[in-house]
């Protein structure tokens, strides 16, 4: 037997004040968590946090963004080290205060898309300058709460789902660290296997100053601008008014703020191909690196791993020989902070095609960057699997949660 009831009979909402009573402390704020997770842990010294930055948080709490619901900024505490943590007067620290009902059953019921949805446009509705709920708000809906038993193996299937994800997460994280450790090795220390299969420069092999460069390099390289070995190119936008360069596209369009240093397998755009055609959107292939150009994601690269189109703020980065994608992708990974640094604007930061075309580096002989790809190659076709799962597994989540939740579908 179930029964519907509020969420003020489910959690609270907690505001204990941090003692302050360390150096550094990690600070959370609505950025810092997005779909469940913690993504950015950074000490600051107590003197430097914001004065928003004020509560304390305990193992099993749900911290839930005031800002915009359906941006996803939520975040479930699975770790019982939470005395380093003060989090931010923008997130709700959801506490339970009810035996009977399952703290991950709830924190599903909040997180699904209908919930989110609902909340949203109730945030939208609001008078203020932005999109924003309180407790009180939250705490008028009701949840269905069937018995303990079911709430927890609907909270374990779920969470199985989600394991393993995190976990398909993790390898890819690991797998992407191991190319990028073989890449610092052979193409940053030069330490390469020589012809008997030992480290370059550490067994004695034969370096150059380089004046361009100002440091050392193998002897028989060869230092170039990118147009060497790769062309550049720039994406565009469709007119936003004319819808027929949208509905139902089937062409993926990648914004800026979807370089995420790592791999792209999908993107939540689409055009149409009327819409490739009317403007000055290009199709760029598998393996085309992506720099963007402007704002706070300068600097940002991807690995396409899908023929995919970019708007005007995002430099692609074509190479014009097989393999030496994977070096470029790590070498514009590598140059994060000074691409930062080269960045100018008055109103926003901003690189440009430019500037990309007249980098110089140092170019391996080919044998040496195929040898690269045989590594590299199966690491990103791993690492795409992976993503890819992880894609049917959200979607499986996403398909199964509201009707787990509202009975239409039980758990034996």
């Amino acid at each position: 037997m179930s029964k519907n009831i509020p969420i003020s009979e489910v959690v609270k909402s907690v505001s204990i004040t941090h003692k302050f009573n360390k150096s550094h402390l990690l600070f959370l704020n609505t950025s810092d968590i997005e779909g469940g997770k913690i993504i950015n842990k950074n000490y600051l010294p107590v003197s430097e946090l914001k004065g928003q930055a004020k509560k304390t948080i305990k193992k099993n709490d749900i911290l839930f963004s005031e800002i915009r619901p359906k941006n996803r900024r939520f975040a479930y505490v699975d770790f019982d080290d939470t005395e380093d943590y003060v989090v931010s007067t923008k997130l709700m620290v959801l506490r339970n205060i009810n035996s009977n009902v399952d703290n991950k059953y709830f924190y599903y019921f909040l997180t699904n898309d209908g919930m989110l949805n609902i909340l949203q446009n109730r945030a939208e509705n609001r008078i203020c300058s932005f999109p924003q709920i309180t407790y009180d708000l939250l705490s008028e809906y009701k949840i269905r709460v069937p018995e303990l038993e079911e709430q927890q193996k609907i909270a374990t299937v779920l969470s199985t789902l989600d394991s393993k994800i995190e976990l398909n997460n993790r390898i890819n994280v690991e797998l992407e660290a191991m190319a990028k450790t073989v890449y610092d090795y052979w193409f940053v220390q030069f330490d390469f296997p020589n012809d008997e299969g030992k480290p370059y420069k550490t067994s004695g092999g034969k370096m150059v100053w380089n004046k361009e460069l100002k440091r050392e390099i193998p002897e028989g390289w060869e230092v170039n601008y990118l147009t060497e070995i790769a062309d550049t190119s720039s994406g565009g936008t469709p007119l936003s008014t004319n819808q027929s360069y949208y509905i139902n596209g089937e062409i993926p369009w990648v914004n800026s703020g979807e370089l995420n240093n790592s791999l792209i397998t999908n993107t939540s755009n689409y055009i149409t191909e009327i819409g490739l055609k009317n403007s000055s959107a290009k199709l760029f292939q598998i393996n085309t690196i992506l720099v963007a150009l402007y704002g706070a994601t300068a600097g940002k690269v991807s690995l396409l791993k899908i023929p995919a189109c970019t708007n005007q703020a995002i430099c692609a980065v074509i190479a014009k020989s097989d393999n030496f994608h994977n070096y470029l992708y790590f070498f514009f990974s590598n140059l994060y902070r000074y691409l930062v640094s080269l960045s100018t604007g008055s109103a926003r930061d901003n690189l440009s095609q430019e500037i990309i075309r007249k980098l110089k580096l140092t170019i391996p002989p080919k044998h040496l960057i195929e040898q690269f790809g045989s590594l590299a190659n199966p690491i990103f076709d791993k690492i795409t699997l992976n993503i890819r799962e992880n894609q049917q597994l959200s979607s499986l989540r996403d398909w199964l949660l509201p009707m787990l939740m509202n009975g239409q579908v039980r758990v034996e």
